[in-house]
């Protein structure tokens, strides 16, 4: 909510503000995005043409369940700083718990690896585009998320539009997961990451002009 909608909420005596809004405006953005983000990924991606066999492999459910977890936390904290004066306790846990689980998965599984296949493990076949495709399939959740926090209040802007970047990045990561072939932690722990963070800092670059009240 803006300064002068709840101005005119106080002036005119209007019933109190709904109090789920922000979950509403969040969960709308999460799904709306993920339905574009799928759309994108049909039209110029496709699905990966073994997802029947991949679907049967514990590395896939990490590589989803390290992402979903992501977007579990950026929107907890995207949650949080929509909403004045909010307190960021267990925010930084949040985003920092998926990090921990896959990067300790990608430490042991180069550890464990011969020296001449580490190189491989980290960059995959795709490394070069997989970040740029993470955020392209992100841009519809980035801009329902940019909308979304423009609807509510946040107080400090940048750190808003870094959460909903993140949001929107976890949300086209997800939907890439159906597309991308590669599964070994060290790779999603480098590169989805990188891909998540690129709509992230769009949205701190953003958010001072876009969220400001």
């Amino acid at each position: 909510m803006k300064t002068d909608e709840l101005i005119r909420l106080l002036a005119t005596g209007a019933d109190a503000v709904d109090t789920h809004a922000a979950e509403r405006r969040l969960a709308g953005a999460v799904g709306y995005g993920a339905v574009g983000a799928l759309l994108l990924m049909f039209a110029l991606l496709g699905v990966r043409a073994d997802l029947a066999q991949a679907v049967s492999s514990p590395s896939f459910w990490l590589k989803t369940g390290f992402v979903a977890g992501v977007l579990a936390a950026s929107t907890f904290a995207a949650w949080r700083l929509a909403r004045p004066g909010a307190r960021l306790a267990g925010v930084p846990a949040a985003l920092a718990a998926p990090l921990a689980v896959i990067w300790a998965f990608a430490a042991y599984a180069v550890l464990g690896a011969d020296p001449a296949q580490r190189a491989d493990l980290v960059l995959g076949a795709t490394w070069r585009w997989c970040p740029w495709l993470i955020a392209l399939l992100s841009l519809p959740a980035f801009v329902a998320a940019m909308r979304a926090m423009q609807g509510l209040a946040p107080t400090r802007p940048r750190l808003a539009g870094a959460a909903a970047g993140l949001l929107a990045g976890a949300t086209g990561a997800l939907v890439y997961c159906l597309h991308c072939p590669e599964s070994a932690p060290p790779f999603i722990g480098l590169w989805y990451v990188v891909g998540m963070l690129v709509p992230a800092l769009a949205g701190a670059a953003l958010g001072e002009r876009l969220l400001r009240w």
